[in-house]
């Protein structure tokens, strides 16, 4: 439902693309997307010389779950459009604060006929192409890690020397200034990971940085259109990005089902054989236990961001309770030594 608040970001838009575009424009409907814990989100429908156009509209929030750099993910958006990886059309990037919009903005292509909410995939009717959706997810995803980075335009991003030691230092880092507490799960966990640094990768990849249930977009045929929210994005091992799409969180509390959709093994084996790559147990072990360290420091920020008053979003305030609560759980299992063997077996 619009409301005069929506209607006037609208209207701002639609003055906006008139003079970029030098057409008629004008804004029929614009609705607010829930979640938008990075960017605020809207679906807006213009008339653009006569032709109606969907559009996605991403506005910088006042404060957000995660940091990100609003023109390193456009970019990425553009590198990847058109390859074997599927992503929204990018139209434009506004950098200028205050601006047409009061605050920076991207404009996407809209994606018609799709859902993106992960709590969808297990009811009528997608829980039926769960497998389908599945097998798509984790083959796009080797699409990913097989994409040549020096096909596509990655200029714009650092390539590490040792990718597992320069992620781990970057989010030991953001632990170690936001926590409000001590985190002594989380410290020892760091204390492992840099203890057994897995070897470099046989080839450096993109990385999305935040590939799960949640961030693709599907329809009832089991078909993923488009893999949405690259803010994370970059080049490192791509087994950093199989990890994080396996952690019991997007599954939470079935633990089975690797984001509700498939058996861990089934889509290591997809992904296997669309990325041409073999894992290595230990080192994606490794990227495990780091994924779950990613993930705290992440909601320990939001916590952070939370409690001294950078922003009252309710999302902030949810991922300080309890999804720290349920990551150290997982974090504690993956540290657990008797657990080793099973999860070299069964990648839980």
């Amino acid at each position: 439902m619009s409301t005069p608040q929506l209607n006037s970001i609208g209207e701002a838009l639609a003055r906006y693309l008139r003079d970029a575009w030098k057409r008629p424009v004008t804004c029929t409907t614009i609705s607010q997307i829930p979640g938008g814990a990075s960017r605020e989100t809207y679906r807006i429908r213009l008339n653009v010389s006569g032709e109606s156009q969907g559009v996605i509209l991403r506005r910088d929030p006042t404060s957000s779950l995660i940091d990100t750099e609003r023109a390193h993910e456009f970019k990425t958006y553009r590198a990847v459009y058109g390859t074997r990886v599927p992503v929204p059309e990018p139209i434009l990037l506004e950098e200028n604060s205050p601006g047409a919009l009061e605050r920076p903005f991207s404009l996407t292509r809209e994606v018609p006929g799709c859902e993106a909410s992960p709590a969808l995939l297990t009811t009528p009717p997608f829980v039926e192409h769960r497998s389908e959706i599945g097998e798509r997810k984790w083959t796009i995803l080797g699409h990913l890690a097989a994409t040549d980075i020096d096909s596509v335009d990655l200029a714009f991003m650092d390539r590490p020397e040792h990718p597992a030691a320069h992620e781990l230092e970057y989010w030991a880092g953001v632990i170690a200034k936001d926590a409000l507490h001590p985190q002594p799960v989380a410290d020892a966990a760091i204390r492992f990971l840099r203890r057994t640094l897995p070897p470099k990768p046989s080839k450096l990849a993109l990385v999305h940085g935040d590939y799960r249930s949640g961030n693709f977009l599907y329809n009832t045929s089991g078909e993923i259109h488009a893999v949405l929210d690259w803010e994370m994005a970059h080049i490192g091992d791509p087994l950093e990005d199989l990890a994080w799409s396996f952690d019991p969180l997007w599954c939470w509390p079935e633990k089975q089902l690797a984001g509700n959709l498939l058996l861990r093994l089934d889509a290591l084996r997809i992904w296997e054989r669309a990325s041409g790559l073999t894992v290595d147990r230990e080192a994606f072990r490794w990227w495990q236990i780091f994924a779950s360290v990613k993930a705290l420091a992440i909601w320990i920020s939001s916590a952070e961001d939370y409690v001294n008053g950078a922003t009252k979003e309710p999302i902030l305030a949810y991922a300080g309770w309890p999804l720290i609560d349920r990551q150290i759980r997982i974090l504690l299992d993956r540290l657990d030594p008797v657990s080793e063997h099973r999860y070299a077996e069964a990648l839980l």
